[in-house]
């Protein structure tokens, strides 16, 4: 058997062949020949490791006596070069390592696409739903196929809920002008950083121009999103391209065990790679894989969903071809390993830890073409480098989500059914069957088929033709089955976010509290899916981030933008520079960024002076897909042509202004009449009350005069009565004494 260069070397204990080291590698190595610095050029011992001056063949000591001779010392288990933290370590790992490595992986791939299994024959019925295939209606010739039904036609519920959807990502994630910007280019002291400006221009300008494939690769991307659940992005360094490259991954190609939940926490991710073997040869000369013979390809065995989208095409995958027309099926596994003689070391002895790798391997050979380390070379955790971005429709029960065909396609296949039920029915009913008596059977054919004006004799043996022939009592479809269907795709529509909701249409005075609740309700599902869409594609930009930060010659050479960038100015700006998203994650259609412009007006009418109505009408222009307002406006020093309906507007409110200061005018005056009539009766109210007081004083003077003189008047009376009394009392003295009572 042929042995590479690499494995030329043989094991002799005392000049005597020794079994054990052949098998077992120097005590206590780091990579191949452990930590030992191996000077080629140094004749004799060096730590160990003895040079023969004749042969150039390096000499390994064993501790069982025994000794390694290996005759290609400068080949590629120089230790050296192993230590380089992005080696291809295939180079170095010894061939029965990589042999288990690969039946081990090739293993645990086989475990990882048989779980799921049932996950692929669903995405092939879906792709049978879609009825993207041509098909004949069958022939009516045979009874047993007519009992089943003649019609083909599929009801397009899936299809049209597919393309609006990537319609709609790719019209938000996909911007005419670009897909990034940068978040941050207003500085702290609120002037424009004229560097993040550039890097956002050149940044558009790589993902449009020089990167052309990535806008047709993402678009078709999203038609797998929407359609299946859930599509990938791969973001990696293409040794080939020599640039950062952002290519889509489909589902059935990224072999994931579906008990996994994401890709950071899944055992093995791996990527399955149709390769062209012109291609395999550019990827060997380029240094990433290693440059050693495969073979011939096996021809190729496509899964349940290869098949069906092979059928749909109208191609067979099986067809056998040449041999060396075959591609090659390369898995790129992404896992942790424990290598031998590359162990994780803690303290200076073996943790037992796996680490996270990239193993490359051709199927059908098992053999490796590349094992590299998969972690930060400054990241002392170790932790797994990540170059898959998933995009998401709806998270699912697995790793795999769900997406439309999930969600419509028992609905489709009903409405199927439906459609096919309601033709068939239309036909049988325009060309009814009929029984008719075996004594009317004489004839050479049972088939009768009546032309326009025409007829066909029926040989009844005397009988009446009614009493031979009797129609079948085939039904036409009634209006309950048909209002049914009806409901039926009217309820698969608002599932699937295609339902056609009108919002603001001949109610351009509709509140805009109303207009804003109507576009919250028409936006719920598509909003959700929206900002999926959107966090993965802002995961996407910092991954590519990642990638030119590695590599930043590749942006300065494909880019020839404003400004001469260089990699150390180049380095810094990604550093400073937040990368985003275009699209707005609260916008997810162009119907409802007109749904949010026409509220802006609204709310502009209903609180007029309040707003800036300019800038109110240039953010609806921007927002109708006009990226220079500024020419559409009128300068600020400038006054252009009075528009009619402006005009009238402004008499309209003018009127309405005057007529409104003669009503607070006329307003005014009542209140002033009103306070004149109110001054003029309270001083009535204090005259009558002064009247009043001065009455009621004369009364009292005069009411004291009176009780005076009644004073008076008493006391003269008094005086006179006590007079008379005096009088009366003289009197009766002298009386007295003069009868002689008294002395």
């Amino acid at each position: 058997m042929a042995r590479s260069p690499k494995d030329a070397a043989v094991s002799m204990p005392m000049g005597l062949l020794a079994p054990s080291a052949l098998r077992e590698p120097p005590p206590e190595p780091t990579g191949v020949l452990g930590d030992i610095d191996v000077d080629l050029t140094t004749e004799g011992d060096v730590d160990g490791v003895a040079i023969d001056p004749e042969t150039g063949a390096a000499i390994i000591e064993m501790d069982d006596g025994g000794v390694v001779v290996d005759f290609n010392p400068s080949s590629s288990r120089d230790p050296t070069g192993a230590k380089k933290h992005d080696a291809n370590l295939a180079e170095y790992i010894d061939d029965s390592e990589l042999s288990r490595i690969a039946e081990e992986l090739l293993l645990g791939i086989q475990q990882d696409e048989q779980s799921r299994t049932d996950w692929l024959e669903t995405r092939a019925q879906g792709i049978r739903l879609l009825g993207l295939k041509l098909e004949s209606p069958k022939s009516g010739l045979d009874s047993s196929v007519a009992l089943e039904g003649m019609s083909t036609v599929r009801h397009p519920l899936l299809l049209e809920a597919v393309l609006r959807f990537q319609a709609n990502a790719r019209g938000e994630l996909l911007p005419a002008s670009g897909p990034v910007k940068i978040a941050d280019k207003v500085k702290e002291n609120g002037s424009q950083d004229a560097l993040a400006e550039s890097l956002e221009a050149d940044m558009n300008y790589y993902l449009t121009t020089t990167a052309s494939e990535y806008y047709p690769d993402t678009d078709r991307m999203l038609f797998y999103v929407g359609f299946g659940g859930c599509s990938f992005k791969k973001v990696y360094n293409c040794p080939i391209r020599q640039r950062p490259v952002s290519e889509s991954v489909d589902a059935k190609d990224l072999i994931v065990s579906d008990a996994a939940t994401d890709l950071r926490n899944s055992r093995r991710v791996t990527h399955q790679i149709t390769m062209r073997p012109s291609t395999l040869k550019r990827m060997q000369l380029a240094g990433a894989y290693r440059d050693i013979e495969l073979g011939v390809a096996n021809p190729s065995m496509p899964n349940a969903v290869d098949q069906e989208i092979a059928n749909t095409q109208g191609i067979d995958p099986q067809i056998a071809m040449q041999e060396h027309d075959r591609d090659h099926t390369i898995y790129e596994c992404y896992c942790e390993l424990d290598i031998k003689d590359f162990e994780d070391k803690q303290k200076g002895k073996i943790s037992g830890l796996a680490l996270p790798y990239r193993v490359v391997m051709d199927k059908d050979s098992r053999r490796v073409l590349e094992v590299r380390r998969n972690w930060r070379e400054e990241d002392e955790n170790k932790l797994a480098k990540i170059c898959f971005v998933k995009y998401s429709f709806v998270p699912g029960l697995g790793f795999y989500d769900i997406g439309l065909v999930h969600i419509l396609g028992n609905t489709t296949n009903a409405l199927t059914a439906a459609w096919r039920e309601m033709l068939d029915a239309g036909m049988f009913a325009n060309f009814p069957g009929f029984i008719y008596s075996k004594g009317a059977g004489r004839q050479n054919t049972n088939e009768f088929r009546v032309p326009p004006g025409g007829g066909i004799g029926l040989d009844t043996s005397g009988g009446k033709l009614s009493d031979s022939v009797m129609p079948l009592p085939y039904k036409d479809i009634g209006p309950a089955f048909a209002a049914f269907v009806t409901q039926m795709s009217e309820t698969g529509q608002r599932v699937g976010g295609t339902a056609e909701i009108a919002i603001g249409e001949g109610k351009q005075d509709a509140p805009v509290g109303t207009t804003l609740a109507l576009i919250e309700q028409a936006t719920k599902i598509e909003s959700a899916v929206h900002k999926r869409l959107h966090a993965a594609q802002a995961e996407e930009f910092q991954l590519l981030k990642e990638c030119f930060r590695e590599n930043p010659e590749s942006f300065i050479r494909s880019v020839k933008g404003t400004m001469n960038w260089n990699a150390d100015q180049f380095v810094a700006a990604l550093e400073d520079a937040s990368l985003v998203p275009m699209a707005d994650p609260n916008t997810p259609s162009h119907m409802h960024r007109m749904m949010k412009a026409q509220a802006l007006v609204q709310l502009d009418k209903a609180y007029p002076g309040e707003m800036n109505s300019k800038e109110v009408l240039r953010r609806v222009i921007i927002m109708m897909g006009d990226d220079n307002p500024d020419a559409l406006l009128a300068p600020a020093n400038q006054a252009g042509p009075p528009n009619p309906m402006v005009m009238a507007k402004l008499a309209e409110l003018n009127l309405k202004s005057q007529d409104q200061q003669a009503k607070t005018a006329a307003k005014a005056k009542e209140l002033q009449i009103r306070e004149q009539a109110n001054q003029l009766d309270a001083a009535n109210d204090s005259a009558e009350l002064q009247l009043k007081a001065n009455v009621a004083s004369h009364e009292l003077a005069g009411n004291q005069q009176e009780l005076h003189a009644k004073q008076k008047i008493a006391g003269l009376n008094f005086l006179g009565d006590l007079a008379k009394h005096e009088t009366a009392l003289d009197e009766v003295q002298d009386a007295s004494k003069s009868m002689g009572v008294l002395p």
